[in-house]
């Protein structure tokens, strides 16, 4: 269920609010080969399905920042935040990607506000936390820090 928070009053309220999960994704080799056409990066433990059976993980996987990127339509799936100008995304603070995600797998994002600051402008700074879970996996995909700015 997504949550719905108005103006910047109501952003602020959410400093450490869990935010719950999102729901599943499926990792294909048609969107790991896509990322890799648009980022540039085909190394071949992400597009090269033969020799990638020969490797660690038996089969491709996904690229983490591809995993990463999937953050904000996963994070929309969680809160929707009306009453404001305009929002921007800030940066991350830190980002880890403890475990693979082999194709095939499904992916989904839980997510935290850890703390909301005032920022110049009227702004305030909302960091996110972000731990992208892999279905019947212990460690996470990727653990992030997610910053944005949200303006009057």
């Amino acid at each position: 269920m997504t949550l719905e928070v108005h103006g910047m009053t109501e952003i602020q309220q959410l400093a450490g609010k869990d935010l719950g999960r999102s729901a599943w994704r499926t990792v294909s080799q048609e969107l790991i080969d896509g990322f890799a056409d648009v980022s540039g990066d085909h190394q071949w433990i992400h597009v090269d399905a033969q020799r990638a059976a020969a490797g660690p993980y038996s089969k491709t996987i996904a690229h983490g920042y591809m995993i990463l990127s999937w953050g904000v339509p996963m994070f929309a799936e969680l809160l929707t935040v009306s009453g404001v100008g305009r929002s921007l995304n800030y940066g991350v603070n830190t980002v880890r990607f403890p475990a693979p995600v082999p194709v095939g797998s499904r992916v989904r994002l839980h997510a935290s506000v850890i703390d909301v600051q005032p920022v110049k402008n009227g702004g305030v700074q909302m960091v996110r936390g972000f731990t992208f879970e892999i279905e019947d996996c212990t460690k996470p995909a990727c653990v992030a820090e997610s910053i944005t700015h949200f303006y009057p």
